[in-house]
């Protein structure tokens, strides 16, 4: 791997981890239209971490409240009573697809789920679903309103995002449009639930992504400096998201979506773009 590759996918993991559009999907079409090859999913769990810190510090607070509360609800009843000490274990249940379905289905998402024919079908039908929810979710309640239901229907749909193209936060995100949260509230609990997952999936990674034979696996210079550049530019992306979300809807990146997935599928049908 070279340097501008390692940096010019920092910056591309640190612009699109947060947004509703698939880091991961656009990884892999950065990865191909500009440099012929795939940089991997290991490479893309890892510069992932960078992100997952960005919304570790800016969700600080939050955090170590749960964190906190999750621990005292054990010896105390009225804990247990509190939205905090629940919203804790809907973070927890929520995890649990993902996890397993990653264990589960591991070759497939490091093998034929990177076929850029999937990326591009993926990025057009559930930006259209990212859509449907826009238009037709209430968007009614807050996170301090939502349930074990809520927290589990997210969960699974995060999972859904093992497969590019599909968004870990735009699948979250459009699942809780579609049970009535409002959009910040989708996205801040979109941000949280993605921690526990992202953070096991990119440690579990780390020794993968230096064992790759051929000469695109990456230095490990390369992977820090990567990973810290997406960390930089995933931070000032998840304030930007959740002003925008609280005054717009998700509309533009619908649209984009749907332009990226059929340029996508467009490159791949002329040849010009290979698809594994």
């Amino acid at each position: 791997m070279t340097w501008l590759e390692a940096l010019v996918l920092g910056v591309v993991q640190g612009l699109t981890e947060m947004l509703p559009i698939s880091s991961s999907g656009h990884l892999r079409i950065v990865s191909e239209l500009f440099f012929g090859r795939d940089a991997g999913a290991s490479f893309t769990a890892v510069t992932q971490l960078g992100t997952e810190a960005a919304v570790l510090i800016y969700f600080a607070k939050d955090i170590f409240r749960l964190v906190g509360t999750w621990f005292r609800g054990f010896g105390n009843a009225a804990v247990r009573q509190t939205q905090d000490y629940r919203l804790a274990w809907y973070v927890i249940i929520g995890t649990i697809p993902i996890s397993v379905l990653g264990l589960l289905f591991k070759e497939q998402i490091r093998t034929s789920g990177r076929n850029l024919w999937v990326v591009g079908t993926t990025l057009v039908v559930f930006g259209l679903v990212l859509g449907a929810a826009e238009l037709y979710g209430r968007q009614k309640r807050t996170v301090e309103q939502m349930t074990l239901k809520d927290g589990l229907i997210m969960g699974c749909a995060q999972a859904m995002a093992l497969v590019p193209g599909v968004s870990r936060s735009g699948g979250t995100i459009t699942a809780g449009l579609f049970i009535g949260l409002n959009r910040a509230a989708a996205t801040r609990y979109s941000f949280l639930l993605a921690i526990p997952a992202v953070v096991a999936a990119g440690i579990f990674s780390l020794p993968d992504v230096f064992e790759r034979a051929g000469a695109n696996a990456p230095s490990i210079a390369q992977m820090i400096v990567a990973t810290v550049v997406a960390f930089a530019i995933g931070y000032v992306t998840i304030a930007w998201l959740l002003k925008f979300v609280a005054k717009h809807s998700v509309y533009v990146f619908v649209w984009y979506r749907v332009v990226l997935g059929l340029f996508v599928l467009a490159m791949l049908s002329s040849g010009y773009m290979s698809a594994t």
